[in-house]
């Protein structure tokens, strides 16, 4: 064993006994391969109880057929923590048409099929095979989404809450830093698990008359909420609402003769707190032993970039940050934040660009209003959408300042930011310096943004602001790229098929792209992840906020129309969205004119002859260019590779891991100042 591999935290027996432990205090099993970042929650986790004292050695990937790979370190001496990684198992394995993914970005090399499905619900059982009743907490992403009953997509049915599938003792939800340090305090004193009942942050199962500890918002029953919908969405909206520290309360649910117990969420880190984790002892890579597989493909987004944030304000429906970070928002200071790019600039391969400087929206550094910090957020209202909340401070200077300070570090080439801006916040700061600045100096080629849809009833079932606000946005960003020289791109993110989109919006849709001169190379189908409203809204027909009706796609060939008429010019699509246009009584652009999305079928052939307009359609279709719309395809094709935009940026969207699959598209087209835009 090397220096260098001891400064990574044991992933081996051989590890630990190097350290010269006899047996670790934790054993932390994740489904995703060890990468010693601070993106990585096992990482942070890990650190931090390490800093406190403990001893923990992380139990990557095991081989989940049997429960001897859960013996390896023997039995620890506080107990087992558990993760299926940085997403949910089900998201990482299937894509939204429930198609088996081929690729891993968490495993060594990329190579799926590392981890189970359920992987929470499998390791917990090997660990019980292995140990009995050793303490075991769950964590992460997938055991925070699932603490409640829940639709389950896959198996589109309302699933039990995971603690009880999994019979763990306790879970964690939320950001777990100060949960799992009160946890492990109370376990270190001798206390049971089965008695750890009053930590904010955790969920636990009792006895029906057991006292609980916090005022209950409600009680629901799991019978009731699988057979009813309604109770169902009524249950989401009450979870929703009790989401902050400040306001939240406990809220309970009944599993047969058992009681499940939320109590309210840990408070959000404050700035002293997260600049202290971030200053850990990260080794900012995968483990060695991956680098034969040929490393972690997950490293890639993140090795170069930073992240300041935690919560969003933004309050998008179909996005899980509500339920796991919060919607308040926290950050670290400008002085910790600089110490970690520093860092940065001295790994291997440092060219001398950060790629981002963000978090979960890049331009948040502070909660949305004053009133958040003494009452917490808006129970009924959220800061942006569909109009901005009057209370609503607006202010980038402090931002801004911190990318100028990483700017001006030795070997710092260029900053960018590429995780999401928030558009309708950026237009709302009267001083349009920040503005300026990022389209002069921190876009790589091309800005990702986030409208997802132009029509307006979606835009409301997604909790997004209106289309203007976006066309205002993107107007003014190609002004002030015209007024500083700039050949620069906007990519948006669409999305097809979430809850409330008919044909005729994404015919909408479709109109828009073609008046606006855009041609995705993707777009995203709505995915039904646990743990959001839209999900709720995907299963029960219903806005679990408002409580009224929403129209849902739930039909697979109709989701394929939904997504073939945003991208119309595609000639393989061309059936597909005549068969749209037929059904919403659009035959009106089925045709030649201007306003056509598509031609109409090819004429027969009589005998040996062919008609002039079939042979055209053949040609066309022969070079891959668009039957009926090609002049803007190809511009918009073409632009894209003959002005090369930076190879990072082209490769970034392609090399993204699957961190938030619920957040929007992934189109590689993009807007550019060459577009003929309608003014």
């Amino acid at each position: 064993m090397t220096d260098f591999h001891q400064d990574f935290l044991p992933i081996s027996r051989q590890d630990m006994e190097a350290r010269g432990w006899d047996r670790p205090d934790f054993v932390y099993v994740t489904g995703d391969a060890y990468v010693d970042h601070p993106s990585f929650g096992v990482s942070i986790i890990s650190r931090v109880l390490e800093a406190a004292g403990y001893r923990v050695a992380i139990l990557s990937q095991p081989d989940f057929r049997s429960c001897e790979a859960f013996r390896e370190f023997g039995r620890p001496r506080l107990g087992f923590l558990v993760t299926s990684g940085n997403i949910d198992s089900m998201v990482a394995h299937y894509t939204a048409a429930k198609k088996k993914r081929s690729f891993d970005y968490y495993s060594p090399g990329g190579k799926a099929g590392n981890r189970p499905d359920r992987a929470v619900i499998v390791y917990t059982n090997r660990i019980r095979e292995a140990y009995g009743d050793v303490p075991v907490i769950l964590g992460g992403l997938e055991a925070s989404l699932r603490r409640f009953a829940h639709y389950d997509y896959w198996d589109d049915k309302v699933r039990r809450s995971i603690l009880v599938d999994s019979r763990a003792d306790l879970l964690t939800y939320g950001m777990g830093e100060n949960i799992l340090l009160r946890i492990a305090e109370l376990l270190d004193r001798g206390v049971p698990v089965k008695k750890i009942r009053d930590v904010r942050g955790t969920v636990y199962l009792c006895d029906p008359e057991d006292r609980v500890h916090y005022e209950v918002a409600a009680t629901f029953d799991y019978n009731e909420l699988k057979n009813d919908k309604r109770r169902y969405a009524e249950a989401f909206g009450v979870q929703y609402r009790n989401q902050d520290a400040l306001n939240g309360k406990a809220i309970c649910e009944r599993y047969d003769g058992k009681l499940l117990v939320q109590n309210p969420p840990m408070p959000p880190l404050e700035r002293e707190e997260l600049d202290r984790v971030y200053a850990l002892p990260y080794q900012r890579s995968y483990h060695p032993v991956y680098e034969a597989a040929g490393g972690v493909p997950g490293i890639e987004e993140v090795q170069f970039s930073v992240t300041h944030n935690r919560g969003c304000f933004g309050g998008c429906n179909f996005c899980a940050l509500a339920f796991h970070q919060g919607r308040t928002v926290r950050s670290r200071s400008i002085q910790s934040v600089v110490e970690e790019a520093r860092k940065v600039t001295q790994l291997p391969g440092f060219k001398g660009y950060i790629h981002d400087v963000g978090g979960p929206t890049a331009n948040f550094r502070y909660p949305a209003c004053d009133k958040q910090l003494k009452d917490g957020v808006c129970a009924n209202r959220k800061c942006l959408a569909p109009t901005p909340c009057k209370n609503l401070k607006v202010d980038h200077k402090e931002y801004q300042r911190l990318i100028e300070e990483i700017e001006a570090l030795p070997k710092v080439k260029k900053v960018f930011i590429r995780s999401g801006i928030r558009f309708d916040y950026l237009l709302l700061d009267r001083n349009e310096e920040f503005f300026r600045k990022l389209v002069r100096d921190n876009v790589s080629g091309q800005l990702k943004v986030a409208p997802e849809h132009c029509a307006s009833g979606v835009l409301a079932c997604m909790g997004k602001p209106s289309f203007d606000v976006y066309s205002r946005f993107r107007r003014r960003f190609f002004e002030i790229t015209k007024e500083l020289g700039k050949e620069q791109y906007l990519v948006p993110y669409l999305m097809s098929s979430h809850p409330g989109s008919t044909l005729n919006d994404a015919i909408e849709l479709a109109l828009c792209l073609k008046e606006n001169g855009y041609a995705p190379e993707q777009v995203q189908d709505y995915y039904p992840t646990p743990g959001t409203a839209s999900t709720v809204m995907y299963y029960t027909g219903i806005n679990p906020l408002t409580m009224k009706s929403v129209y849902v796609a739930t039909d697979y060939h109709e989701k394929q129309l939904q997504r073939a008429l945003l991208q119309y010019n595609r000639p393989q699509n061309a059936a597909l969205v005549r068969e749209a246009l037929r059904r919403a009584g659009r035959e009106d652009l089925i045709g030649y004119g201007k306003e056509c999305l598509v031609r109409p079928e090819a004429a027969k052939t009589v005998g040996s002859h062919v008609s002039k307009t079939a042979k055209t359609d053949r040609k066309l279709d022969s070079r891959g260019k668009s039957n009926g719309n090609s002049r803007t395809a190809k511009t918009e094709s073409n632009r894209t590779k003959d002005k090369k935009a930076p190879a990072a940026a082209q490769s970034d969207r392609r090399k993204k891991p699957l961190s938030k699959p619920i957040t929007g598209g992934k189109p590689t087209g993009v807007y550019g100042k060459k577009a003929k835009f309608k003014k």
